[in-house]
This record gives C-alpha cells, structure tokens and sequence, in this order.
C-alpha cells in the first residue's frame, strides 16, 4: 500500500472503522491490518484484516482502495496473468 498511505495508516490505528464501514461489528482488538506481498513478484494487495483469533466465524477481509471509477477492475483482479 506504497500510494495509499493514507488509508494504510488510518486502518492500520482504527481497523474497527473499516470493520463497520463493511457492517462486521467485532470487537476493535479482533483483527489486526497488514499490507503483504501476493506470490508473485511485486504484486501487493493494499491491505489485508487478519482475524486475531482461530474463529472460522470471522472472515479474512482483503482491501483495495480505490480513488477514481474504474469499471473493469474486477476484471483485471481476477484474471490470470
């Protein structure tokens, strides 16, 4: 998340805020916020919510930030290379 440091940085102090914003109420010290690198070289997803606990009730949530309409980004995520 080199170019979004801003979002970077607010999840990484107030994961809670991004929890509600998708309507997943857990509790602030649930999950914790990463940025990691994908298995292939330079690919990194702008950031990643790992649930704290071993709760297969809690899903892992991956995050893109996006600042400008882009109406084929679904597709370019989910294609192969």
């Amino acid at each position: 998340m080199k170019t979004d440091t801003l979002f970077y940085r607010l999840f990484l102090r107030k994961p809670k805020l991004a929890l509600e914003l998708l309507g997943l109420y857990y509790a602030g010290d649930s999950y914790c916020f990463s940025s990691e690198e994908i298995k292939q070289t330079a690919f990194r997803i702008d950031g990643l919510f790992k649930p704290v606990t071993d709760d297969p009730e809690q899903p892992i949530i991956f995050v893109e930030v996006q600042y400008q309409v882009d109406n084929i980004f679904t597709y370019r995520l989910s294609r192969p290379n």
